[in-house]
C-alpha cells in the first residue's frame, strides 16, 4: 500500500505538467506582431537569418504590408500577408502606418495639380513626407529617375560649425540668420489629372533659332530611362519633396539657351499653343517663368517670358517679358476661345490673381474681366 502511494505521488506531477504543456500550446496560439510596417523601397531583401551566412528567402515591394515581429537594432523580422518570415537588415526600409496614410495622402494631392516643370535626378535624392531635412523619409530616387515638378517651396539648411560659431552667440549678438534651401514637389509616375498643360521638351532642339520638334504632347510623367523595361512597367507611383538642387530640369532648346545666357533659374515652363513653322509643319510657342539669385528666396518667380515663332525669320522671338513680380506657383494654362490664357497667385499679404491672354503673338495682362465682354488690358 505505501509503496503504491508513492507511485502515485510520481505520477501526479507528471500529469499536471502534460496538462500545463497542452493547455499552452492550446491557447497561446501564434507570436503576436510587435506592429505594422509598409516597405518604402522598390524592392527589399528578407533574410532568412542575421548570421553572416544567410540565405534570401524572399523581396518585399514598395507599399507592401508586413507583421514586425521582432526588433534587434537596427534589424527587424517580419511576417508577410502569406505568413513567410523573414529579416530585414535596415528596419528603415518600413514606414510606420501613420507615415503611409501621409504618403498616399500626398501622392492623391499631387495627381491632381497641374504640372509645372519637368526634370530627372542628378544623384541617389531622399524623398521626404514634407520639405527639409528633417523631414522624414519615404522612398529614394536612383540617378536619373525622370519626375514632374509640381510645386516649390523653401526650408531651413542645416547649419554649419561656421554658423553656429561662439563668435556668433556673443552677448548682445543678434541670433544669425537661418540660412534656406528650395525644396520641389515632385512626381513620378501614376500621371497627373492636369497634365494637359504640361511643358514638353523638344526631342532635337537647335537653339533659339532653331525648329522645334513637332512630336505629340506628352500625355504624363515616365520614370528613370536606365531602368529595365520590366522596372519600368513595375516602378510605382510616387510623390514627395526633394531638394532642388538634385534635379536636373528638361529645357526646351529655347528655353535651354536663354537660360543659359542670362543665368535665370527656370522654374516653370509651359506649351502655349503650337503655330504654323512656315514650312508645313508646326512648333511650340511657350511660357517661361523664373528668377535670377540663389536659394531661400520668397517668391517662386520674378520674371515672365513668353517666345513666340516667326514664320518669316524662322526663329523663336521674345514676344513678351515682365520682370520685377513676385508670383507664386501652380500656373494655369487653358486654351480660351481666341488664344492661350495663363493666371497665377502674386505674392505679397493679398495673393490677388494675375491673369494674362495671348491673341497671336501679343501678351496682355487682364485687368478685369466680365462675362460677355472684352477685357481691359494693360
Amino acid at each position: 500500500m505505501f509503496r503504491r502511494i508513492l507511485r502515485m505521488r510520481g505520477i501526479i506531477p507528471g500529469i499536471l505538467i502534460l496538462a500545463a504543456i497542452s493547455y499552452w500550446r492550446l491557447h497561446s496560439g501564434p507570436p503576436k506582431a510587435l506592429g505594422i510596417g509598409y516597405v518604402s523601397d522598390r524592392d527589399v531583401p528578407m533574410w532568412n537569418t542575421l548570421a553572416q551566412v544567410r540565405q534570401r528567402v524572399g523581396d518585399l515591394h514598395y507599399g507592401e504590408r508586413v507583421e514586425i515581429m521582432r526588433q534587434e537594432g537596427t534589424t527587424a523580422q517580419v511576417r508577410t500577408a502569406s505568413g513567410a518570415l523573414g529579416w530585414l537588415l535596415d528596419s528603415r526600409d518600413l514606414m510606420d502606418p501613420s507615415l503611409w496614410e501621409q504618403s498616399t495622402a500626398l501622392l492623391a494631392r499631387a495627381r491632381a495639380m497641374p504640372v509645372q516643370a519637368r526634370g530627372q535626378t542628378k544623384t541617389v535624392s531622399n524623398v521626404r513626407i514634407e520639405p527639409g531635412r528633417n523631414g522624414k523619409r519615404i522612398f529614394q530616387f536612383p540617378r536619373g529617375t525622370q519626375v514632374v515638378v509640381l510645386d516649390r517651396t523653401v526650408a531651413d539648411a542645416p547649419q554649419s560649425n561656421e554658423d553656429t560659431s561662439t563668435g556668433d552667440k556673443a552677448a548682445g549678438a543678434e541670433e544669425p540668420k537661418a540660412k534656406q534651401e528650395d525644396w520641389l514637389l515632385v512626381l513620378r509616375g501614376g500621371g497627373s489629372s492636369t497634365t494637359t498643360t504640361a511643358p514638353v521638351p523638344e526631342a532635337s532642339p537647335n537653339g533659339a533659332g532653331g525648329r522645334a520638334s513637332a512630336g505629340p504632347v506628352s500625355g504624363g510623367p515616365t520614370v528613370a530611362q536606365s531602368e529595365s523595361p520590366g522596372a519600368i512597367l513595375a516602378a510605382p507611383p510616387i510623390a514627395g519633396w526633394v531638394l532642388s538642387r538634385f534635379i536636373e530640369p528638361d529645357l526646351p532648346g529655347p528655353v535651354r539657351d536663354y537660360a543659359s545666357s542670362s543665368d535665370l533659374h527656370v522654374v516653370a515652363w509651359f506649351e502655349l499653343n503650337r503655330v504654323p513653322d512656315g514650312s508645313g509643319g508646326q512648333v511650340p510657342q511657350y511660357l517661361v517663368a523664373g528668377s535670377h539669385g540663389g536659394e531661400g528666396q520668397v517668391c517662386d518667380f520674378t520674371m515672365l517670358r513668353v517666345y513666340s515663332w516667326s514664320t518669316t525669320r524662322k526663329r523663336y522671338e521674345t514676344a513678351y517679358v515682365e520682370s520685377n513680380l513676385c508670383g507664386h506657383l501652380p500656373i494655369q494654362v487653358s486654351s480660351g476661345a481666341a488664344g492661350p490664357e495663363f493666371h497665377f497667385a502674386e505674392g505679397g499679404g493679398n495673393g490677388a490673381e494675375r491673369d494674362y491672354v495671348m491673341r497671336q503673338t501679343v501678351v496682355r495682362r487682364v485687368t478685369s474681366k466680365s462675362p460677355g465682354t472684352s477685357p481691359s488690358r494693360r
